[in-house]
């Protein structure tokens, strides 16, 4: 199966309608009505205040002409019904068959807990925040992070670790890149071990080679440790056939020469054997996926990464950390800050911008739900396992090759080939890795039960007693005295404190409750996209034919994501004007690296390698720059006009300046600025003269579905946030999806993938962008559901009403707060921007006292100070209702008359209800109330905020205080609020 398709092919666009019975009644229960906020009358309402007549007269006004799309996409013709909808994808899904999985290469079975579960997992509460920026209404999972940094940080032996990447294998290749520049691209040299699992090589590779690295891969002891070009060595530990090794004096003589060290390692391993802190490595990585994360064919997962305190400002990814609010209690957030690439732009060390917070929350909570003695019983459990099966071989006349392991077994077979051993144990319902022709492995796990043993063993001939077996294990050992963890671990009350489900369930809450997300109000972040998170699309998720398959288990039991993939996209393609898809890219900035590596891949296919300038409008999204300069290419900011236009002689001057030299316009479009420039087609048309590529970002294409196609105005690559237009939920910091969409010419060089399974990429892929063929697979269905259900005309009518919401809030503001930026008609796209910045002068009010008081009217905060410091800028999206939109802007309207009250001398310019944001319950009830307003006025300024209340669960918090008192790891317990 290719992952890259040509649009057009229309297999399978109707499996739907066919595997519906036929009925003379259609579903009632659509999904269109349910997704789109305002109904019928409340569009035609808002229409009129945006002073139009019709929805057509309306787009003709926002969406430029020469770019808006006059045919219709294809039809499918009947609507399907929730419930119809929930049938197919069982029968879809009911196409991968459920397996005991012992592949291991990272991935293991695992149990999660039924309180995470439910609880966690399948809550909206947990699911539907967004990222922690705004840290006093998030202080729940920001405890929950901290959390699984404390266990990351115990497990590894390394005292600082950040709240989760990607996967493992991008984790590796960060790695390299923090060496690089921690070393200040002075040392470029790179040293994989041999061993690591192939994904972490290939992905590793893919990474360094735009930066220009010296890669190497060998067996770590061969490491040219006294070479003064060597950056780092990376090593796996356990290796990824299970051999366990003692790395002390490999670490010893890097550290020697002043090369970085870095173990991949497994933290259910680093309950039993020495940690890699211990065994003198600086950094260790790898996956949090068998804390109680679902396989899900490949992700999401969250990966961790750990460090010595020497390289802190280099790490990538967030890091939660303590500080405290104004009252002095102990208050989380997110640190350092201007380590990310919306702040640094080309000078990041990383583009990372999503993480995995939902899944690093679900291991945080394994982890405290079992405590350091469940995790060493698991891991101890698991480790007899893979010792009794050694004994069972040993008896059955294989040979296993390595004495030394932690739940992995190398077995070199005698009598029979790997593939038939394989095949066999398949048709008893159990799946091993093919490591070459004559050998295997096999991992165990917590989920390994006796069944699936005695399969095992009897496919190779074994006829001894697993009782016998298991006994004769018991008495030898597979880990090294020396190799053996002596160190204690999760010793943090909170790890010691949850272990019965009604203690637990209520921690799981407590933390739940201290958090705004979409479950409480609407959250109108600009360029993120905070829409409906639908029953429908999730319910599937948490099926055990998505959650089991090993993205490495054989094609032919994974034919239910493969018939989704080739669908998905297949209809992506088409929606954007493209002719392919890869849905590799487990990220917006993923994606946005893999649509410049095929640019650069296609440049010097054709001689022309050359070519490594990126123009980049200062309208673009904030990782674009960071993206770029990981690729290899060099940034050149084209100014916007006061307007947030971009100017076709000014990229005619750059274009002159760098004739010869230019590689790619890294555009997004609509801007960030919140504008469709209707230059569009000149600009793209330049690049393409100049014998440039037009890289579309398309954060924002939930503006443009069936009314743009950014295929047809010029693009060549796109990558599409699923986590934004397609409803992936956000997932108070991650997951998401960054999948690409490009034209003919670029699909030869798709992302293909050096693991084995379902396989897929172009003729002459550029390398690995994720670790798994289809990323995040397990969510996948998420937006293919909304697809599905929508169908095309019901997503074009999406994007309508997100345009038609914004443009109606942005004419209800435009008389109390400046809007920065307009089209052409003085309309703009799916989302605006207010300026705050004359009531700094005005009022001594600036965007953070606006921000921090919309929690007190039950809001989260619009996107703050980006694009342009001291702005908002704000997206209803289309899910919301009239209602919704209107309490929100009744909200900063009276906000405003709040400000004017500063201004006309009726409130202190220093101590006003705007300056003390947000109000707590402890500021209500606590002490003596002193403040020149009333108590009313602070914490339930609205009728609906008396009867629905959200408490900030902290005052406004010292961000600075954390910075300068850098702590990342949990606090005692009588520290927190909640003692």
């Amino acid at each position: 199966m290719r992952s890259v398709i040509i649009a057009g092919r229309r297999t399978g666009r109707r499996g739907v309608r066919q595997a519906l019975r036929e009925r003379t009644f259609a579903a009632l229960d659509t999904f269109e009505r349910r997704h789109i906020g305002p109904n019928n009358g409340e569009r035609a309402e808002m229409l009129a205040q945006v002073k139009c007549e019709t929805m057509d007269d309306f787009l003709k006004d926002v969406v430029p002409d020469d770019i808006r799309h006059k045919r219709e996409l294809p039809e499918d013709g009947e609507v399907i019904g929730e419930n119809d909808w929930l049938n197919f994808m069982k029968t879809t899904m009911g196409q991968n068959q459920v397996k005991k999985q012992c592949i291991g290469m990272g991935y293991y079975e695992t149990k999660t807990p039924p309180v995470i579960m439910r609880n966690l997992l399948e809550s909206p509460g947990w699911y539907t925040p967004y990222t922690a920026y705004q840290a006093e209404i998030s202080q729940g999972r920001l405890e929950s992070l901290l959390n699984f940094q404390q266990a990351v940080s115990d497990l590894t032996g390394l005292p600082v670790a950040n709240a989760s990447l990607l996967d493992e294998a991008t984790a590796v290749a960060e790695a390299c890149s923090l060496a690089i520049s921690a070393k200040k691209h002075k040392r470029m040299g790179v040293y994989l071990d041999e061993n690591l699992h192939p994904a972490s090589i290939a992905l590793a590779k893919t990474r360094m080679e735009p930066l220009g690295c010296d890669v190497q891969v060998g067996k770590p002891a061969d490491a040219p440790t006294s070479d003064p070009n060597l950056a780092i060595v990376v090593v796996q530990y356990p290796c990824t056939t299970g051999s366990v090794s003692d790395y002390r004096s490999v670490f010893a003589k890097c550290k020697e020469n002043g090369t970085i060290s870095c173990a991949a390692t497994d933290l259910l391993a680093c309950t039993v054997m020495t940690p890699p802190g211990e065994l003198g490595a600086d950094i260790a990585c790898g996956s949090a996926q068998r804390f109680g994360v679902p396989l899900g064919f490949g992700g999401p997962h969250a990966a961790f990464f750990a460090c010595t305190m020497d390289y802190v400002r280099h790490v990538p990814g967030r890091i939660i950390g303590v500080s405290k609010d104004r009252r002095g209690n102990t208050a989380l957030r997110i640190s350092l800050q201007t380590r990310e690439q919306h702040i640094k732009r080309e000078r990041a060390t990383s583009n990372i911008c999503t993480a995995q917070a939902l899944l690093a929350n679900i291991s945080a909570m394994y982890a405290v739900w079992h405590g350091p003695k469940g995790l060493t019983a698991i891991a101890e459990e698991a480790n007899l396992k893979a010792r009794t099966m050694a004994e069972g071989m040993r008896r059955a006349g294989h040979t296993v090759v390595h004495e030394n392991f932690f739940d992995t077994i190398h077995v070199r077979l005698a009598g029979m080939t790997a593939e038939e051993y394989r095949a066999t144990a398949a048709e008893k319902g159990v799946n091993i890795r093919v490591f070459d022709d004559t050998s295997i492995t096999m991992a165990m796990d917590e989920t390994t039960d006796d069944k699936h043993l005695k399969v095992l063993l009897q496919t190779a001939g074994c006829t001894a007693d697993l009782a016998d077996l298991r006994a004769a294990a018991e008495e030898v050992s597979s880990i090294p005295s020396n190799m053996a963890r002596t160190s204690s671990f999760l010793t943090h009350p909170v790890f010691n404190s949850f272990h019965c489900e009604m203690e637990m369930q209520r921690y799981i809450y407590r933390l739940q409750r201290r958090d705004l997300g979409l479950t409480q109000a609407m959250i109108p972040l600009g360029s993120c996209t905070m829409k409906l998170n639908a029953a429908v699309e999730m319910l599937p998720v948490t099926w055990d034919t998505v959650g089991n398959p090993h993205p490495f288990a054989p094609a032919e039991q994974v034919q239910g994501f493969a018939a989704m993939a080739k669908d998905l996209e297949e209809r992506l393609a088409i929606m954007t004007g493209m002719d392919g898809c890869s849905l590799q890219p487990n990220s917006g900035a993923q994606g946005e690296y893999a649509g410049l590596r095929l640019i650069k891949a296609y440049h010097e296919s054709r001689g022309e390698g050359h070519r490594n300038v990126c123009i980049i409008p200062s309208s673009a999204h904030g990782t674009n720059p960071a993206s770029a300069v990981m690729s290899g290419m060099k940034v050149v900011v084209l100014p916007c006009d006061n307007e947030g236009r971009c100017s076709s002689e000014k990229l005619k001057a750059e274009l002159a300046k760098h004739e010869g030299k230019v590689a790619a316009f890294m555009i997004t479009y609509p801007s960030t600025f919140g504008v469709f420039d209707a230059n569009i087609k000149e600009l793209t048309g330049l690049i393409h003269e100049a014998g440039g590529q037009v890289y579309v970002d398309g954060a924002n294409f939930n503006a443009q579905i069936g009314l743009a196609y950014p295929g047809e105005y010029g693009g060549d690559v796109l990558h599409l946030n699923l986590h934004k237009t397609f409803a992936i939920p956000h997932g108070g910091g991650g997951p998401g999806m960054g999948p690409i969409c490009f034209r003919k010419h670029l699909a030869p060089f798709a992302p293909g993938s050096a693991s084995p399974g379902l396989k897929g990429g172009g003729e002459k892929p550029f390398g690995q962008i994720s670790q798994a063929q289809y990323g995040s697979a397990s969510i996948l269905p998420i937006s293919w559901a909304m697809i599905r259900m929508l169908d095309y005309s019901g997503c074009r009518n999406s994007s309508e009403a997100a345009l038609l919401s914004a443009n109606y809030m942005m004419t209800r503001l435009a008389e109390a707060y400046p809007v920065a930026f307009k089209g052409n008609t003085g309309r703009c796209a799916h989302e605006f921007i207010i300026d705050l910045r004359g009531f700094k002068k005005t009022a001594g009010v600036d965007v953070e006292d606006v921000a921090k008081r919309l929690m007190d009217y039950n809001f989260h905060a619009p996107t703050m100070s980006f694009p342009v410091a001291g702005t908002l800028m704000i997206e209803p999206t289309e899910s919301e209702s009239k209602f919704e939109i209107d309490r929100f802007i009744d909200a900063l309207l009276q906000i405003r008359e709040e400000i004017r009250e500063v201004e006309d001398g009726e409130a202190d310019r220093t101590d006003n209800v705007l300056k003390n944001s947000p109000h707590t319950m402890d500021d209500i009830v606590l002490g003596t109330w002193d403040r020149p307003y009333s108590k009313e006025k602070a914490a339930f300024p609205t009728r609906y905020v008396r009867d629905n209340k959200h408490w900030p669960f902290v005052g406004r918090i010292d961000s600075a205080y954390g910075d300068r008192n850098f702590i990342c790891s949990c606090p005692p317990m009588e520290s927190y609020g909640s003692a």
